[in-house]
């Protein structure tokens, strides 16, 4: 058996040995609510909307599918404008499982899982700026726009000098900004940036990364069985190809699943 097999066949043997839960305890509403952030560019993180129907799309919308079937229950997909507010929502007893990018400041309010995709966030900026790299960010008069409440919007609050930082609560505001020439960059998920750069031509995604983290399962605090089984479908998830399905069918093929978790 090849190494890669061997090690899928001995995570799953782990995973069906692992001692079964009360699904009341993981799904306590009878469906599974799973939080999503919706926005205007899809991500391995972010989803969007089916233009005729309206309903929210994407790849943490199939895996919160996917979990829901695992565990037997109907799926409720409960949809936020971001993370910040998904992580707020957290101690409300609003969600019972989401998906978002690794970031220590929100480990106060969820409790964290394994990571199913390798996540990069860098800048867009307006081909006509001659900005090529991110060093050329950092100066007076350069606007930069973020999502508010995101690992990325911290890390520029505490890195960033001279430009200004200006936050947004939705990712939609924060690109029609960009587009209006308020901003002269933006900075969001690479995924995100690529798609918007597509739709809008003269707009330039810079190759180097602000950071890059990881894509992880979440839940609310003090909710240890939801946790346990959170881990066990995401290990699964990414063993089966149910992580690689829902990023391929979402136009991510060269997305880079992470590895599976440590014991």
């Amino acid at each position: 058996m090849k190494p890669l097999a061997a090690a899928g066949a001995l995570l799953l043997a782990a995973c069906a040995a692992a001692p079964t839960v009360s699904t009341s305890e993981i799904a306590p509403q009878g469906a599974l609510r799973v939080a999503v952030a919706v926005g205007p560019s899809p991500s391995a993180f972010w989803a969007t909307r089916e233009p005729a129907s309206g309903r929210a799309r994407g790849v943490t919308v199939d895996l919160g599918v996917a979990a829901a079937a695992r565990l037997g229950v109907p799926v409720k997909i409960v949809e936020y404008s971001n993370s910040g507010e998904i992580t707020a929502a957290a101690s409300k007893d609003a969600w019972d499982v989401s998906f978002m990018p690794q970031d220590a400041e929100r480990e106060k309010y969820v409790d964290t899982g394994p990571a199913y995709v390798v996540y990069s966030t860098t800048y867009a900026v307006h081909a006509a700026s001659g900005i090529t790299h991110i060093a050329a960010i950092d100066r007076d008069g350069v606007h930069v726009g973020a999502v508010e409440g995101t690992s990325t919007s911290r890390i520029l609050a505490r890195t960033l000098k001279h430009a200004k930082l200006v936050l947004f609560p939705k990712a939609e505001e924060a690109q029609a900004r960009f587009d209006g020439r308020h901003l002269e960059a933006l900075a969001m998920g690479r995924e995100a940036l690529d798609d918007y750069a597509a739709k809008h031509p003269g707009t330039q995604v810079l190759p180097e990364n602000i950071q890059t983290t990881a894509v992880i399962v979440v839940v609310p605090k003090a909710r240890p069985a939801t946790k346990a089984w959170a881990a066990r479908f995401m290990e699964e998830a990414k063993a089966d190809g149910t992580v690689r399905g829902a990023l391929d069918r979402a136009g991510f093929t060269g997305a880079v699943l992470a590895p599976p978790a440590r014991p």
